[in-house]
């Protein structure tokens, strides 16, 4: 791997991530969950090579104004909010605008809901193993936000898994979910895009196409495994 840029795109990343989890192959509590939408590239390959299936939890960051890509907290599906009390406490941000913010990403949540999921239900994690993945972790609050979500949702057990992440922050999540894997952990980190050769903006149709491609080999795996059980059943 290239030192300064260990990851080519997030497809690779994904790969090299996978071989991380190997005690997840091929096991049937495990579902593999993406933060989209930078985050189903790398699951999507994750979810390939450990033959589980792929589905996505939607977290949105709740940025400062004026200063968007530093995030305050973040907002998940069922109405999860974590914010970030540090920030919060050195930026002295009021709660009108915090409340505003979080109304407009909860549009842009429900719309990417629908754009994604369409009439599909969301998966059934109760009693699984849920993989947690996204691209990389700076300040952790659209993790956090995810973790405190499923944890409503009664999973068995909640593994956050990234390719790059400040140490601080993989650190600070082993404390709320109950295995964590970062396979870089640069310091200095600075910023989670440095650590990719590709970092372009992942698109919905590619969200979308992921998906469905996840969909259509996670079907035709089980229908090998029930064929090779058939044929396995003595007559």
């Amino acid at each position: 791997m290239n030192q300064q840029r260990p990851f080519r795109d997030r497809r690779e990343a994904g790969r090299l991530l996978a071989a991380q989890l190997g005690k997840y192959a091929n096991r049937p509590d495990v579902i593999v969950l993406a933060l989209p939408r930078g985050g189903v590239p790398v699951a999507y390959e994750v979810a390939r090579q450990l033959g589980a299936p792929l589905d996505i939890f939607l977290v949105r960051k709740l940025g400062v104004p004026g200063y968007e890509e530093l995030a305050m907290g973040a907002i998940a599906s069922g109405g999860v909010r974590v914010l970030n009390d540090q920030l919060m406490g050195m930026l002295h941000i009021p709660d009108d605008i915090i409340d505003e913010v979080a109304a407009w990403e909860q549009r842009e949540l429900m719309r990417r809901e629908h754009l994604y999921r369409g009439e599909r239900p969301p998966p059934d994690v109760r009693g699984r193993t849920v993989i947690l993945v996204d691209d990389g972790l700076a300040t952790g609050s659209t993790m956090q936000a995810a973790i405190k979500a499923l944890r409503q949702q009664q999973p068995a057990r909640i593994v956050v898994a990234v390719p790059t992440a400040s140490p601080d922050v993989c650190e600070q999540l082993r404390s709320q979910a109950d295995e964590v894997i970062c396979a870089i952990t640069p310091e200095p980190f600075h910023a989670v895009g440095l650590w990719y050769g590709d970092f372009s903006q992942t698109t919905d149709e590619e969200v979308r196409d992921l998906l469905a491609r996840s969909s259509e080999s996670g079907g035709a795996r089980r229908d090998e495994r029930q064929q090779g059980e058939m044929y396995a059943k003595p007559n």
